[in-house]
């Protein structure tokens, strides 16, 4: 298995000033596996597997969503009762989501198990999950490449200490510009940026930091990107777990230490193939990506961005 993505796999509804989606197709590990999927098509990479919990609701077209995309769903267990359910809300620009209902249903004792072909995967995602669940996932799970984190603010409040643990053990971790601020406690994002690097070890930090792009720390190295500037925002539900999809993908393409220049082909492809994700409710902005349509939007990322690209 190239890669192996746990996390969330839930029912969301969603409204935005552009209209309303209900029980829509959602969760992190959702997102990152299609994003994921679209790359292994484009690649050329081997099976990418999901690990999460379903109930005795989800319908059977969702499923095929995730197989018809080429996942192995292997590791998604189907538990009697309801699936996890978000409802939230966009407003002004639409850079926060509110939420009014957080239903964990299932999700609530979700306990992963890594199917045995996953254990030895290039790359392992830990999507947003409780430090404790990562943790049991980074003991079952010994990736050839890489492991990559994802965290959120709520976790950072109530499990600090955990966090931080998990992030120890971890290559990569993947945090919103935020979530740094909090961790570090100051607003100046390149010194949050260091000093939470610093406090767990971390041998690549990246911040997200919405439509201002991304800032990565490798090593000692600090690479700087764009946003793909977008007038068409419609739901940014799932863009950091499209965004850590890709960049799971691209980097299983290779093979030993990840090196500064392929990391930095790797965000740009994340940068983009997140812009579709938040054109359309749910996860239609990214199961309707072509590589015709790819391909042209990387194109004038490139031009307008002044970089380029020679790597998967």
């Amino acid at each position: 298995m190239d890669v192996l993505i746990v996390g969330s796999i839930a029912y969301d509804s969603i409204t935005s000033p552009q209209g309303s989606a209900m029980n829509t197709l959602g969760g992190s590990a959702t997102y990152a596996g299609l994003a994921a999927s679209f790359h292994q098509r484009r690649i050329g990479l081997g099976q990418i597997g999901l690990v999460g919990v379903v109930g005795t609701d989800f319908r059977e077209d969702d499923f095929a969503t995730l197989t018809n995309a080429g996942l192995d769903t292997t590791g998604v267990e189907i538990v009697e009762g309801s699936t996890f359910h978000w409802v939230g809300s966009y407003h002004g620009n639409m850079a926060q989501a509110e939420t009014h209902e957080t239903h964990l249903n299932v999700f609530e004792t979700f306990q992963p198990k890594v199917p045995e072909h996953g254990t030895s995967s290039s790359i392992t995602f830990c999507a947003n999950l409780h430090p404790s669940i990562q943790l049991s996932v980074l003991d079952q799970s010994k990736p050839v490449r890489a492991s990559i984190l994802d965290s959120m603010n709520l976790w950072i409040n109530i499990a600090h200490d955990e966090l931080i643990q998990a992030m120890k053990r971890v290559d990569i971790v993947v945090i919103n510009d935020g979530e740094a601020s909090m961790l570090a406690g100051t607003d100046n994002l390149l010194q949050a940026a260091k000093d939470v690097q610093s406090m767990a070890s971390i041998p690549t930090l990246i911040i997200k930091k919405g439509e201002h792009g991304v800032l990565a720390l490798h090593g000692e190295e600090l690479i700087a990107l764009p946003a793909y500037p977008t007038s068409k925002v419609v739901d940014p539900t799932g863009c950091g777990d499209t965004f850590a999809g890709t960049l799971a993908a691209c980097l299983a393409a290779g093979t030993d230490t990840i090196r500064l220049d392929e990391l930095r082909q790797a965000l740009i492809h994340a940068t983009v193939s997140a812009s579709f994700t938040l054109e359309d409710f749910g996860t239609k902005g990214i199961e309707s990506i072509t590589l015709g349509s790819y391909e042209r939007r990387l194109l004038e990322y490139c031009a307008i961005s002044g970089t380029s690209i020679d790597t998967p």
